[in-house]
């Protein structure tokens, strides 16, 4: 009768669709499998490139119902680096992003829209330099399934431009913008 049991709930297991549900992901920087990137227009003649060095954050993702996805992001401000340490020192400072006073700038999503083809458009709220302003990610689906090391990843790619003025960020020259490069990879809890 067991046997029985057994072999019906695993016929029927079988046989129903597999349906794909929400993950919760811790995203990887221990690992150095994440990062955030900016980009900003040096008085219009160039571009300087850095990175924050430490931040931490979860989503939650489910390709069969992606507007349930949410994400969170905390950024340590004070580890800016753009690979040159008295600019860092300045960009630091209160004269521009005043790391001292606001060390955190976190991002809540509000929604995820599914545009097709794994592409996305997480909109959420980016609290920096102590204005909370809502802003657009274009992200991009790269992959998800089993690591080496018996755990599940998922990763995405996003992009977005993010006016200083609008958070009272002073502006020099041509530099009224900074252009982030998000590169995501969770590790499933």
């Amino acid at each position: 009768m067991k046997k029985t049991i057994l072999a019906t709930g695993l016929a029927m297991a079988m046989a129903l669709p597999l349906n794909a549900s929400a993950a919760d992901y811790n995203i990887d920087t221990k690992g150095a499998h994440a990062s955030i990137n900016f980009k900003v227009s040096h008085l219009g003649y160039s571009f300087i490139q850095g990175r924050f060095n430490k931040f931490d954050g979860q989503f939650s993702y489910d390709p069969a119902n992606v507007a349930a996805s949410t994400v969170v992001v905390n950024v340590d401000t004070r580890s800016l680096d753009s690979n040159h340490a008295e600019r860092d020192k300045h960009i630091r400072s209160s004269d521009f992003i005043d790391s001292s006073k606001y060390s955190t700038a976190t991002f809540t999503s509000t929604s995820v829209v599914d545009q097709g083809d794994g592409k996305l458009e997480v909109m959420g709220d980016l609290n920096l330099h102590g204005v909370t302003k809502p802003i657009v990610i274009e992200a991009q689906f790269i992959g998800a399934g089993q690591d080496p090391w018996g755990g599940e990843r998922a990763g995405f790619y996003g992009t977005t431009r993010l006016e200083l003025a609008d958070y009272n960020i002073q502006v020099m020259g041509d530099s009224s913008y900074v252009d982030m490069e998000l590169h995501v990879e969770g590790v499933k809890k």
